[in-house]
């Protein structure tokens, strides 16, 4: 088994922010060149998040607002005292900071309306996302 590893900087420009990283995914599992196997994708991050869906500006709107429903920015949270972000952690919390996609004969299996995308929940920020391959 072949193991590969790469690890990339992605920068967000506000608050709540959604990106497809489809393409890098790809982009790394061709200069991989494992055909077979699986692809982790982690972001060691704990206001941040990966999800895999449709990449629609109308159904982002709709991602973004059912957020700002689950975990209100402006509420009395107790973390909040420390540091104004503790929306974030809790959606963090319900989301999750990695993903796993199979990988055969050198393409990523997803969905048809199912894209990698990256959360960001407290931006703007700098935020890194490891990938690793694993395969044939």
């Amino acid at each position: 088994m072949n193991v590969y590893t790469a690890e990339t900087t992605i920068h967000t420009s506000r608050r709540r922010e959604i990106i497809n990283i489809s393409d890098i995914l790809q982009q790394h599992v061709a200069k991989s060149k494992i055909r077979n196997g699986i692809a982790l994708l982690f972001l060691p991050h704990a206001t941040a998040a990966l999800v895999a869906n449709e990449d629609e500006p109308l159904i982002r709107k709709d991602y973004l607002n059912m957020l700002d429903k689950l975990a209100p920015e402006n509420q009395r949270y107790e973390h909040n005292r420390i540091d104004n972000n503790a929306d974030s952690h809790i959606l963090s919390l319900i989301l999750k900071q990695f993903y796993i996609f199979p990988i055969v004969n050198g393409e990523v299996v997803k969905g048809t309306w199912q894209d990698p995308m990256l959360l960001e929940l407290d931006g703007p920020r700098a935020r890194r996302l490891v990938i690793v391959i694993m395969g044939e």
